[in-house]
């Protein structure tokens, strides 16, 4: 692991990396906060996954997370959206291929070779992480549009690992969207079965959340028809999931959105993530 950058900030560090990623076969690079209460114990970490032709950088300078982060004791880890360079398969469109990766694993040609992002959230980089930074066990997922839908089904898929779940404009409904069903098609095959395991509002309604779920929609966004928040809601109103969908007047699908609302996301998973680690104290006491 390569240190690219590092940056005092809020007491804290935020610092860039790149590593080698045997999952997708390329060279990754990622971001981390580590707030000063890391410097005298680990800390719960939220990861934050960002949306179509972003990078680790939109998010890390742009949505204002780290004030919080040091505020409430918790690390921030702002993954890349796809593998990049030489011989990466890409489309022209940007919604597909580079900065498209949809945290999918995928199964067709040509984007099988490197896009394995799902596994390379939920296992490769966790993995380099706990091995590498004073952060515990007590994980929370956010992410906006491209990235709340990987937040959510990343989370639901696996909630044994993520003890908190929330999302700023997510995509949650892919397999009835076209910002879904090309993707999908493309890196998994015309098997809409398969789709499944990657939108959120089936997930809910087939397996449900083991705590309650926090979503932030600008009621002006100029995508929402392509991200189908009423259908989430109607999933978790079927399941009886505790689940918070906030509808702000005015508000677009911009970084300006996802900044006026970090600071009550970052405190939403601080008490959830907090509350893990001192439960997981006790029990091992």
């Amino acid at each position: 692991m390569e240190m690219i950058s590092q940056n005092k900030c809020f007491g804290g560090q935020q610092a860039v990396y790149k590593h080698t990623s045997a999952v997708c076969g390329v060279d990754m690079t990622f971001a981390v906060y580590l707030p000063p209460q890391a410097k005298q114990e680990s800390v719960p970490v939220l990861w934050y996954l960002s949306g179509l032709t972003c990078t680790h950088e939109n998010a890390m300078t742009k949505a204002g997370l780290q004030e919080y982060a040091s505020k409430h004791g918790i690390a921030l880890v702002f993954p890349d959206t796809s593998p990049r360079g030489d011989g990466v398969a890409d489309d022209d469109a940007y919604d597909l291929g580079v900065g498209a990766g949809f945290y999918v694993n995928a199964t067709q040609d040509p984007w099988k070779k490197n896009f394995q992002m799902y596994d390379y959230v939920v296992k490769e980089l966790r993995s380099v992480l706990q091995g590498a930074f004073p952060i515990c066990e007590c994980h929370g997922i956010t992410g906006h549009s491209m990235g709340g839908h990987g937040a959510l089904t990343i989370a639901l898929r696996n909630p044994s690992l993520f003890k908190s779940v929330s999302a700023f404009s997510p995509i949650v409904n892919p397999t009835r969207s076209d910002w879904g069903r090309k993707q999908l098609s493309a890196y998994l095959g015309d098997d809409e079965a398969l789709w499944a395991e990657y939108d959120a509002t089936i997930l809910l309604r087939e397996r449900g959340w083991h705590g309650d779920i926090l979503i932030d929609q600008g009621a002006d966004d100029q995508f929402i028809d392509l991200l189908r928040p009423e259908a989430f809601a109607e999933a978790a109103a079927a399941k009886r999931q505790p689940s918070t969908l906030r509808m702000h007047a005015g508000y677009d699908h911009s970084y300006f959105f996802v900044a006026s609302f970090a600071a009550e996301h970052v405190e939403w998973h601080a008490r959830r993530l907090k509350a893990s680690k001192r439960q997981g104290r006790s029990t091992n006491e």
